[in-house]
């Protein structure tokens, strides 16, 4: 009889697990037709670089370039060198060989062949090769690039081609579904699905991008592919990850396409991108600060210094200020304000709300333009770096431009002053305070604007010499950018 009855319990139980099973498989949701209709518009992206080498196997080697002058004798006849001079001045003849140089993704966004993908997938290419769902390849054109957002806008020669649904980055909520299709490693129309992990995401040298986070995996190939919700619409362009190991861990970055889109039209139709300016250094405002400058709570972009003749200054704007809200958005993190002002047209005019001395007030301020070189922009009065410089965001350092007595003192022609360093790349490189930083890369640094220029252009994931000053005592260090 018990025996029955446990027979009888344990099918009941397979039963129940069945049916629960079943029904969580139904409340799971099927990419299938998302994925049937989006693929076709999907596009794998590779290109090519011209590089040049010598007839003996060497390559190439500007005899002008400073690394080449510090490189001592025994190391220029390994490169093929002779007395620092090329190889063909030596016997040798220069050869050009192409060389892939990159793979990524990118989407239709037109039926006669405009293609949206990131700019570091196309950045220095001599060619851009697109490969079509229908297994075409065809060369494409660069319409125009935008290093701020990493977007770019390539032209192939093609009619009636299969395009994807553009949606809305603004619709997005947190945990809501979404999947990337594009070529990791150079495998082609790949489908990963996650969740959006949170929205409006700064990341460091990114300061117009309010990012979508999710847990997506993305790996290498996936950049410039696109990001879809549910209803098969792209809502991101899937742009960076952040990884110790080089793959994915679990975080991944996509650019809303709210953002792209515009950027897109704009270098459709000029080729280039017109961003607002309003000419502020700005920092967050922590707990301390906030009951300092009687605040409820820890939000808002405090103003740390208004530039000289901006439109900050032309519109009251001051030191101390903190930005509650600017036309109408509130400013949760001071990474917001950014954000914000960049999208707004130049010579628009917003309204700023502020809080100063305590009391709240409203400013009105005429957005300007955003000058293509912000390093005159980036660098105050006295040659310091600002907060808001590549200098500070990528080595995390502050410097400043050496006086004559300086560069006698320290015994130098030439270089910046390390004034105060950050946890970052030039920490863990060994760099300290009172340091003098006179070679970055093989480029000789004359100024704190010189250096502004070689960071920006620095490679990624694996090292380069800085040589620096230190004591008198001309020293060479690794730097490293992840």
């Amino acid at each position: 009889m018990l025996r029955k009855m446990y027979q009888t319990w344990i099918a009941v139980a397979c039963v129940a697990l069945a049916f629960m099973s079943s029904a969580r498989a139904d409340e799971l949701p099927d990419f299938t037709k998302l994925v049937k209709q989006a693929a076709p518009a999907v596009v794998n992206i590779s290109t090519i670089k011209n590089v040049e080498y010598s007839s003996n196997g060497g390559m190439a080697i500007d005899p002008d370039d400073p690394a080449l002058q510090q490189m001592p004798e025994i190391f220029r006849h390994f490169f093929g060198m002779q007395r620092g001079m090329p190889d063909n001045q030596g016997g040798g003849k220069i050869l050009k060989r192409e060389e892939p140089r990159s793979l990524g993704s990118g989407f239709i966004i037109s039926s006669d062949g405009y293609i949206l993908t990131n700019n570091h997938v196309v950045n220095g290419a001599d060619e851009i090769v697109v490969r079509l769902n229908d297994r075409r390849e065809l060369n494409a054109k660069l319409v125009g690039a935008d290093p701020r957002s990493d977007l770019a806008v390539l032209k192939i020669d093609a009619h009636d081609l299969p395009t994807v649904k553009i949606g809305h980055s603004s619709s997005l909520e947190v945990g809501q579904w979404v999947v990337a299709i594009g070529s990791p490693f150079g495998f082609d129309y790949s489908v990963t699905k996650g969740i959006v992990s949170a929205l409006g995401r700064s990341l460091s040298n990114d300061n117009y991008v309010p990012f979508i986070q999710t847990d997506v995996a993305i790996n290498p190939g996936n950049s410039g592919g696109p990001l879809f919700n549910m209803d098969g619409e792209v809502v991101g362009i899937n742009s960076q990850i952040y990884t110790r190991s080089g793959g994915f861990m679990g975080l991944s970055f996509a650019i809303p396409i709210d953002v792209a889109i515009d950027v897109a039209n704009q270098l459709k139709d000029n080729g280039h991108v017109k961003r607002g300016w309003l000419g502020v250094l700005i920092q967050e405002v922590n707990r301390d600060l906030a009951e300092s400058f009687g605040l409820d709570k820890a939000a808002g972009a405090l103003v740390a210094r208004v530039l000289p003749n901006s439109p900050a200054a032309q519109a009251g704007l001051k030191e101390g200020d903190v930005i509650l809200a600017f036309d109408g958005k509130p400013i949760n993190m001071s990474a917001d304000l950014p954000h914000f002002v960049g999208r707004v047209k130049p010579g628009s005019v917003a309204t700023m709300h502020i809080i100063r001395n305590g009391k709240e007030q409203d400013l009105d301020v005429t957005i300007g333009l955003l000058p293509d070189d912000e390093t005159n922009i980036l660098v105050d009065d006295h040659g310091n770096s600002t907060t808001n410089s590549a200098i500070m965001s990528v080595l995390h350092i502050s410097v400043a431009n050496l006086s004559d007595d300086e560069k006698t003192q320290a015994q130098v022609d030439n270089g910046v002053l390390v004034k105060q360093i950050e946890q970052g790349p030039a920490f863990s490189a060994g760099i300290q305070p009172g340091d003098v930083i006179t070679l970055l890369n093989g480029k000789k640094v004359d100024s704190v604007s010189s250096l502004e220029e070689i960071v920006k252009k620095l490679p990624k994931g694996r090292s380069v010499p800085m040589q620096i000053v230190r004591k008198g005592s001309p020293i060479f260090l690794p730097l490293r950018l992840e």
